[in-house]
């Protein structure tokens, strides 16, 4: 596949889950950096490079956009090993993403901006951070739960739902304030993502 041009916010999670399967696969793309607050978000938001007003946005060689980061996952994932064949371990994976984006990154994801962003940094008052160390430790929980009797989130190999729940899980302690010492089997698993071929860590932006 060539021709891929992704518009992505450097410093965020879900844009990150784009890049890093791109990466994995070694799929070629152009890279539009667009980071919160700048005049290159707010400049693909006017122009409709960036449909719904949010990042990620895939746009691909036929001109359809792509938009939300786990739906562009899935497209990018077909074919490969990242997708599960067996549909009972599909629906795992598929399970697995819908809690990412209704349970997780709500949480975990939310309370990092609000300690990452400045101009967030007025909603960080103590009680809606202590509500949201709460809720994230218990999401982490049920991870930590699950990791604890399987090496994967969907069958016996890394997916997509790895991808998903990683680019948020993995700096969820240094930007998110939360006690992972308490979670050794996601400790376990973190390392397992960043050691497989093909792995950039956040930071790297082509």
């Amino acid at each position: 596949m060539s021709g891929l041009r992704l518009y992505s916010m450097p410093s965020s999670g879900n844009s990150y889950k784009v890049r890093l399967l791109l990466s994995f696969l070694g799929l070629e793309y152009t890279h539009i950096a667009c980071e919160n607050g700048s005049a290159a978000l707010a400049e693909a938001k006017a122009s409709g490079n960036a449909p719904m007003g949010k990042l990620p946005a895939l746009h691909l060689p036929d001109g359809n956009i792509l938009s939300e980061s786990n739906a562009i996952l899935c497209y990018l994932a077909q074919g490969s090993g990242w997708l599960p064949e067996n549909s009972l371990q599909q629906a795992q994976m598929l399970a697995w993403m819908f809690f990412e984006q209704n349970r997780h990154e709500p949480v975990i994801a939310v309370r990092a901006s609000l300690r990452t962003y400045p101009e967030r940094a007025h909603l960080a008052t103590p009680a809606r951070m202590e509500e949201l160390l709460e809720s994230g430790h218990v999401v982490l929980a049920l991870m930590e739960e699950h990791l604890s009797s399987n090496e994967w989130f969907a069958g016996t190999q890394a997916s997509v739902a790895d991808i998903a729940l990683y680019a948020y899980t993995h700096t969820a302690g240094s930007r998110g304030g939360y006690d992972m010492a308490r979670f050794p089997a996601l400790n376990d698993w973190l390392p397992r993502i960043a050691a497989m071929p093909g792995y950039v860590p956040l930071e790297a932006v082509p």
